[in-house]
């Protein structure tokens, strides 16, 4: 291994401490933005390395870890890749019966918690735990999970003292390869119970290098971070490329806040879901600042040159509003399977609801069914302790998506569905929801749409309503409604979704059609269980939460 050619993430990490010691690497907010070097960080994350391996920790040992994105986080992820520890990380918002099942499965020898709601979360499922877990919490609480006394994490890094840089990350360069196990993520999946998908360093950091390839970043460009970093997008798109590129990171206090972060920090660089690019774009519309010049970049802090979108399909109708206003959002595609990025969209190479091309050393084709597969070094280890599971998806070295689509004969990949959630009408029409679901969206007075078939003799649809459009919309034609809980209901509210439902849907075929519509009160959520940490609708809760309310649109035949 040279410094030019990193195997590890470890690394990465190294070459960059070596290389921009004194420049400024991070910026988190407590009352105040304020900023750290790399030499700052690689501090923080050595002494927290070394208090690892005091703890019995040993390369290869897994650490799981249940919390929020904050300064810690990222300390703790550097830090066992120096120390050699496996990581789990946990998605914030579950519940505890999910995280308890994450750990029990994964067989953690010790839990990073940030807070002691964390905390509370396991102590009611202490039953489900093994017995012998340590556990640590970032804020000092005095709850227990079953018998287990919960350590203060700062507290004993304060004690610790700091370690000796030298031998530890050259021990740790030398013993981790491209193929030493780096992670284990749990997939929320739509159905069924989370597999871990094991990833191993090549995949983290040719994915790595790969996804900073086509953009220039040098010390100066700052991204502004807000998704999960417990997702795999996030994890490669914003912290390892941060490392890889030698850039700046600021860390968003919230996903609410991230407007008012981007003013504080100016970032230029910004990745997030279609969700938040599409709440942008409607916030400037509703106050008509979408026509002044400047007015979006102005929104993003002033210096934002580059957007990328992932996670979901992006309305055409978004990318063109972003591209109109000066400021390129890109989209990319990918798994947590697949490290996650499978194609990318550059600057110099961008086609309007394509999700770009494969990226280096990346191989995609189409199999007959449509289905998109992919071979090469992004391509996953596979499902930890479940050979039966890797074998469905991973065929003669090819991963299979699950994903439908096709390729244009400049090698531009169109997703058009999801292969497990095409929708088998009755009459026996194949039908993908998403790219319906994604025509509904278009519309500002629809937020989030499910479209509901199969096996049924035709299409049905929940809608939630944009509620502030709504209102307007409401206000502007002068529709009399008694009251707040008599909206939905009211007869010129349902003319007016039907007429916007079947324009958005004019130009798909007749089976494709939403025959009938019921508007809902409340939107699909994370904390309901509705919607995967990266925003996609989980349809089998849906279903199951919506049961009634599907029934009710079937029997008015």
């Amino acid at each position: 291994m040279t410094k030019n050619m990193p195997e590890s993430i470890v690394a990465l990490l190294a070459n960059r401490l070596d290389d921009s010691a004194d420049q400024t690497a991070l910026w988190t907010k407590s009352d105040e933005w304020r900023s750290q070097t790399w030499s700052d960080v690689g501090k923080d994350v050595l002494r927290m390395a070394s208090w690892l391996v005091e703890q019995g920790i040993q390369p290869g040992d897994l650490v799981a870890q249940f919390s929020e994105n904050r300064y810690e986080w990222l300390i703790a992820d550097l830090a066992m890749h120096v120390a050699g520890a496996v990581h789990v990380p946990i998605h914030a918002p579950l519940t505890g019966e999910q995280a308890a099942f994450q750990i029990r499965d994964s067989a953690a020898r010790l839990v990073l918690l940030s807070t002691a709601e964390q905390v509370a979360k396991l102590a009611a499922n202490a039953d489900g735990l093994p017995r012998d877990v340590a556990y640590f919490v970032y804020d000092a609480c005095d709850q227990t999970i079953g018998d287990r006394q919960c350590g203060h994490l700062r507290a004993e890094l304060l004690a610790h003292g700091e370690a000796s840089a030298d031998e530890l990350l050259a021990s740790a360069v030398a013993r981790t390869s491209g193929e030493t196990l780096a992670t284990i993520l749990y997939t929320s999946g739509t159905t069924g119970e989370p597999k871990g998908v094991m990833l191993s360093n090549r995949n983290l950091v040719s994915n790595t290098l790969s996804a900073i390839e086509p953009f220039a970043q040098g010390p100066d460009d700052l991204r502004l971070s807000f998704l999960p970093l417990s997702h795999i997008f996030a994890r490669t798109c914003d912290l390892y490329t941060w490392v890889a590129a030698g850039s700046q990171l600021a860390l968003a206090q919230s996903r609410e806040t991230v407007i008012a972060d981007c003013a504080a920090v100016r970032p230029t660089l910004l990745n997030g879901v279609p969700y938040f690019f599409e709440k942008v774009a409607n916030a400037l519309a509703e106050v008509d600042f979408h026509t002044a010049p400047g007015a979006l970049r102005d929104l993003l802090g002033g210096r934002i040159r580059l957007c990328c979108s992932g996670g979901a399909a992006l309305p055409d109708h978004v990318f063109d509003f972003f591209i109109e206003h000066g400021v390129p959002l890109l989209q990319g595609y990918g798994l947590t399977e697949s490290s996650p990025i499978i194609t990318l969209s550059s600057e110099q190479g961008v086609k309007r609801g394509a999700v770009g091309r494969a990226i280096p050393d990346v191989d995609v084709k189409i199999a007959d069914d449509g289905e998109i597969l992919t071979r090469g070094p992004h391509v996953m280890l596979g499902y930890f302790n479940n050979q039966a599971a890797t074998d469905e998806v991973i065929l003669d070295s090819w991963l299979h998506t699950g994903d439908i689509g096709h390729l244009d004969d400049e090698g531009y990949l169109f997703i058009t569905g999801r292969k497990k959630e095409l929708i088998v009408t009755s009459g026996g029409k194949n039908i993908a929801p998403v790219y319906l679901e994604s025509l509904l969206t278009q519309d500002p007075l629809i937020a989030q749409a499910v479209v509901i078939g199969d096996d049924r003799k035709y299409l049905t649809a929940l809608i939630v309503p944009e509620f502030a459009a709504l209102d307007a919309e409401i206000a502007s034609r002068e529709i009399a409604v008694a009251s707040d809980s008599d909206v939905l209901q009211h007869d010129d509210v349902l003319k007016l979704f039907a007429e916007r439902i079947a324009s958005r849907l004019a130009g798909v075929s007749h089976y494709e059609q939403v025959r009938k519509f019921t508007l809902m009160n409340r939107g699909f959520t994370v904390e309901s269980g509705e919607l995967t940490p990266k925003l996609s609708l989980r349809r089998s809760c849906i279903q199951v939460n919506c049961r009634d309310l599907i029934e009710a649109m079937y029997a008015r035949d």
